[in-house]
């Protein structure tokens, strides 16, 4: 059984990978072909997954793994392309970074979790955070774009809310196969619509970024993922996603060759901050401390009528 920072860590993981999609998809993939991205992200792996798993939904599970995969997969990858289409990646990513205060909300009213200033807090720092790692001063914005990016944060905060709340049947890996059909048979019209039914002719590195996005970015991620929700707080999670414009500001940085200003930093140290103040329940510091797990042995045994002579 893994330890809750253990399951937070590999739970991290996921938004640390959704981070390298941005490069991934500007290096390797076609161009202007986002919803074509969308389908080959989710549908082929879903039905892989479902031909070796031989698990199909049962009783009401069908339509819950329909609207979970509307939720995560289908409408949140079209939003998310839409929006990364139409602005900058600063500007979406700012946008997308309201979700962990989103699920606050939810959580609070739909689990039960407790809303309390210092999740609101974090969440503000969180948006204020990434703002300042990835939004340029020459940012331009896009009414269409940023309702698509605030959609699929919407979509994607829904998403964890109910499965956390629905608790599949299966393992996390067969309800990602459920979802991913799903939402990929959703996409499928959508882009046979907006993009027509014509193929690119794909190259070597074409077929090795969607690889990529399919079994590493949507298999192993959403797996870790659901995981994480089944077992941890879904406020908890959700900040987890936070991560993501972190690795693609770093992984950006990298390939440019471009150092971090002191506002970006700054923007970072937010980040890291925002991340720490809302797991620290999972991550439940004050117990790894001997010296104050001692102190506390010492107050319960002195109030205990055992400790009197």
């Amino acid at each position: 059984m893994l330890s809750k920072i253990n399951l937070l860590l590999l739970t991290a993981l996921a938004p640390a990978v959704w981070g390298t999609t941005y490069l991934v998809t500007t290096e390797l993939l076609p161009p202007d072909r986002p919803l074509l991205a969308a389908v080959l992200r989710s549908l082929p792996a879903g039905l892989v997954l479902l031909l070796l798993l031989r698990r199909l939904p049962a009783g009401s599970w069908w339509w819950k793994s329909a609207v979970l995969g509307l939720l995560n997969f289908g409408a949140f990858f079209a939003l998310l392309f839409i929006a990364a289409y139409r602005l900058p990646g600063g500007v979406a990513a700012m946008v997308g970074a309201v979700q962990p205060l989103l699920v606050t909300v939810l959580a609070a009213r739909v689990l039960g979790e407790r809303l309390g200033p210092v999740k609101l807090g974090a969440g503000m720092a969180g948006i204020a955070g990434v703002g300042l790692l990835v939004l340029s001063a020459d940012a331009r914005l896009d009414a269409a774009g940023v309702l698509a990016a605030l959609g699929g944060a919407a979509s994607m905060a829904a998403g964890i809310v109910l499965t956390k709340r629905w608790q599949p049947p299966a393992g996390p890996l067969t309800s990602t196969a459920w979802q991913l059909v799903a939402g990929g048979v959703f996409l499928v019209p959508v882009m046979l619509a907006v993009e027509g039914p014509a193929l690119p002719a794909f190259t070597g590195a074409n077929l090795a970024g969607y690889l990529y996005l399919a079994l590493v970015g949507t298999v192993l991620a959403y797996w870790l993922w659901f995981r994480g929700i089944g077992r941890l707080p879904a406020t908890g999670v959700s900040f987890l996603s936070l991560l993501s414009p972190v690795v693609a500001a770093v992984a950006g940085a990298a390939v440019l060759g471009e150092a971090f200003s002191p506002g970006q930093l700054a923007g970072l140290a937010l980040i890291l901050g925002a991340l720490v103040a809302s797991n620290a329940s999972a991550l439940d510091v004050g117990s790894r401390w001997p010296g104050r797990a001692r102190r506390r042995d010492v107050t319960r045994s002195a109030s205990s009528p055992r400790s009197v002579p």
